[in-house]
């Protein structure tokens, strides 16, 4: 059971694996003896963490109306604060692209020396971050991907499908051996393909135990939209057994409907990882019992790989000297056993 998803766990090389692999990129001499050589590692962590060349990067997102959001703009600023060597310029967020087409190509003419991007429509930034890159600009595209490879040095992103297999995943621990368990869903926007892709995790994974959701009623990212989309959802369904809202802000109304109607003969989880919805698995005073992370550190990090980039820098820790072109964050389920690890990373 669930074995196509248990084969999505990573593969980690041993430190065994790690001696042959630097054994064999080291080589051996044509007649078989061995030569003394080091394989390039690129920079060490502790050469990345020194001081270097002041590097200046541009920030761009959209306007913070959502706690995300909002966790996302704060998040790139105190990342760059952590560094002496790095300047950040913000600009102002927007929803409008040609406002944000502008705000890159405003950051290429001060010629700054790398570009975080977080799109408020990728296909409609693609243009301007590839002018970005043709003019020797690093780009790194967070969240919201470009429509062309050509547009990014890196991308790095959350894992939308993963939030949906998690909390398939978790379901399917706690209501498996119940095959008439109703499991209920709250997606956000639908027609977004962030809100695609985390439901269709959800059904794979439901899948893979027997089970399938059966209630499903879409909001909007909102609180009143969470509210209106719950309180239609409990009306049509006397039993629930497991509900999954997709968004934490969006979940503040979903349990607003979910105290009004008095229900509590189900569990819910969240998603995405608000300071509000860690709190109520951390004091078990709601049908919450669980979300699902979706990294509101994505642009922070985002600003940590454009100062290795800028730098001429690698990532530490791999063998390959590089940065990669593509990092998906993990996307794991916290509950009253974990809180702890994760609530100083939520967002407000």
């Amino acid at each position: 059971m669930r074995s196509h998803l248990k084969a999505r766990t990573r593969l980690v090389l041993t430190g065994t694996a790690v001696v042959a692999a630097i054994g064999l990129l080291a080589g051996c001499t044509g007649g078989g003896a061995e030569e003394d050589s080091v394989v390039d590692q690129g920079t060490s962590s502790e050469e990345n963490a020194e001081s270097g060349d002041t590097v200046v990067i541009g920030f761009s997102g959209p306007a913070a109306d959502h706690g995300w959001l909002g966790a996302i703009n704060s998040g790139a600023q105190a990342a760059a604060d952590s560094y002496d060597d790095v300047e950040l310029r913000v600009a102002e967020g927007t929803n409008d692209p040609i406002a944000q087409i502008a705000a890159v190509e405003q950051f290429v003419n001060d010629g700054v020396d790398a570009i975080v991007l977080l799109p408020t429509d990728g296909a409609a930034l693609t243009e301007a971050a590839i002018a970005a890159m043709e003019a020797g600009i690093p780009v790194i595209n967070v969240d919201r991907e470009f429509s062309s490879p050509f547009a990014a040095r890196t991308t790095i992103l959350g894992d939308n499908y993963g939030m949906g297999v998690s909390a398939g995943t978790y379901i399917c621990e706690q209501l498996g051996d119940n095959p008439d368990a109703v499991v209920a869903e709250i997606p956000g926007i639908d027609s977004l393909p962030l809100t695609q892709d985390r439901s269709a995790g959800f059904a794979d994974a439901l899948g893979d135990c027997g089970l399938e959701v059966t209630a499903r009623v879409a909001a909007d990212f909102t609180v009143a939209g969470g509210e209106a989309a719950a309180s239609q959802l409990l009306a049509a369904n006397p039993q629930i057994d497991a509900l999954w809202n997709h968004d934490d802000d969006q979940g503040i109304g979903v349990l607003a409907a979910i105290e009004a109607a008095g229900r509590d003969e189900f569990f819910m989880m969240g998603g995405a990882g608000s300071l509000s919805a860690m709190e109520h698995i951390q004091a078990g005073d709601s049908v919450l019992e669980a979300t699902v992370i979706y990294p509101s550190t994505q642009a922070a990090d985002g600003v940590a790989l454009a100062r290795l980039i800028a730098q001429g820098k690698t990532m530490g820790d791999l063998i390959t000297p590089s940065i990669p072109n593509r990092i998906v964050l993990d996307a794991p389920v916290v509950t009253a056993d974990n809180v702890d690890q994760f609530i100083d990373l939520a967002f407000e």
